[in-house]
């Protein structure tokens, strides 16, 4: 079943509709927090926001669909990034602290969202397209016009291993942002 989130626009939302999602994320955030991603269903989310759990699967297909929402949405879209400093790598490891910082903040969501994002739900695979593009899109920002695709591409994958591994137990939370800047330094002092 496809979500009317996935296949509306945001701005296709009417009000209400958009004050029942918002309520979702919400709620959902709360749960995620009170029992983690493994205890979190769709019916609790539902409940804990006031409404049916049929009216929240019209909007979330699954739960790994309404963890990468929350991720983009509680993440990326509520903490954009001031794009700071005077060279690139100042101002792309402005964006990964950043990042990191935010992540850090909501362990909970990161862990859920780590693991929803590895899934193959289309409506994940289609928020998956949306995140990537807006991490892209912080790193031209930051780069300018050096802004070259195979860099672009260097620093995403690097920023999305990082991710990964952090979500694995790998790296911590509280060292995300030094190794990111370290790994983010090394890429752009022979690129730029």
């Amino acid at each position: 079943m496809s979500s009317q989130v996935s296949t509306l626009p945001r701005q296709g939302l009417n009000p209400r509709q958009a004050e029942t999602v918002a309520k979702l994320l919400d709620a959902a955030e709360r749960e995620l927090a009170a029992v983690g991603p493994e205890g979190l269903t769709i019916r609790t989310v539902a409940g804990r926001a006031g409404v049916s759990s049929a009216t929240a699967y019209t909007y979330f297909s699954s739960r790994n669909h309404l963890f990468a929402e929350l991720f983009h949405r509680k993440v990326l879209l509520e903490h954009p990034v001031e794009i700071e400093g005077t060279g690139p790598i100042e101002r792309v490891t402005g964006v990964t602290r950043h990042l990191a910082t935010v992540l850090g903040s909501k362990p909970h969501l990161a862990a859920a969202a780590n693991h929803a994002l590895l899934g193959t739900d289309p409506d994940v695979e289609r928020l998956r397209v949306v995140i990537g593009a807006e991490i892209v899109e912080r790193f031209e920002r930051a780069l300018g016009a050096t802004a070259d695709a195979e860099l672009l591409d260097a620093l995403t994958l690097a920023l999305t291993g990082a991710l990964l591994q952090t979500g694995l137990g790998l790296i911590s939370y509280d060292h995300l942002a030094d190794r990111l800047d370290a790994v983010m330094a090394t890429i752009l002092e022979g690129n730029t």
